[in-house]
């Protein structure tokens, strides 16, 4: 990332207009001083709009992938502007919903595209007894059903398995499907 000069972008805060007296009507000075004016011109209009570049939804697009750090979130160059953005946005959200089926189905569908349904609870289980038995072994398989979205056309198998190989908890079993379309013909 590297903010330039923007060719005919003007100073807010002119130097040779800010010089004693004595120099302004200096030629040498007044001219030294609008070259220094064309190299923090950028400065000054970054500095300006500082927090606008905190904002993924107004940040310059060559900005996302650093601010995509900050977060945590998962930033894909070949991605169009807008889901990038939005991923930026919703990542500190999505974080706290890691693991869950809501996060997976969110994630699949602001990253992907695609509709998901899911079955299944990994095996996750708790107690309020301290010492007592664990509950039977659940089938630890979660099934993970997914067809295209709205406006989609078809699914990319390989995405959806990379995004919910990182996204599945490590002691679960996802199996995927890809389906054409909404399962039994309903609408979701």
């Amino acid at each position: 990332m590297s903010r330039v000069a923007v060719p005919g972008l003007s100073s807010r805060y002119p130097i040779g207009e800010q010089l004693p007296a004595l120099y302004a009507e200096d030629d040498f000075a007044q001219r030294f001083t609008a070259g220094l004016d064309t190299v923090l011109a950028p400065v000054f209009a970054t500095l300006d709009n500082l927090p606008a570049y905190f904002d993924p939804r107004l940040a310059p697009a060559d900005f996302l992938s650093w601010l995509a750090t900050w977060v945590g979130a998962v930033d894909d160059p070949r991605w169009p502007v807008g889901l990038r953005r939005e991923a930026v946005a919703r990542a500190v959200e999505l974080h706290r919903r890691r693991g869950t089926r809501r996060g997976l189905v969110e994630a699949l569908r602001l990253v992907l595209g695609v509709v998901a349904e899911i079955s299944g609870d990994g095996g996750a289980s708790w107690s309020r007894t301290a010492g007592a038995q664990p509950p039977p072994a659940p089938a630890g398989e979660v099934l993970v059903r997914v067809w295209p979205g709205p406006g989609a056309e078809a699914v990319d198998a390989h995405r959806v398995h990379a995004l919910i190989r990182t996204l599945c908890p490590v002691h679960t079993v996802c199996r995927v499907e890809v389906l054409p379309g909404p399962p039994t013909g309903e609408e979701r």
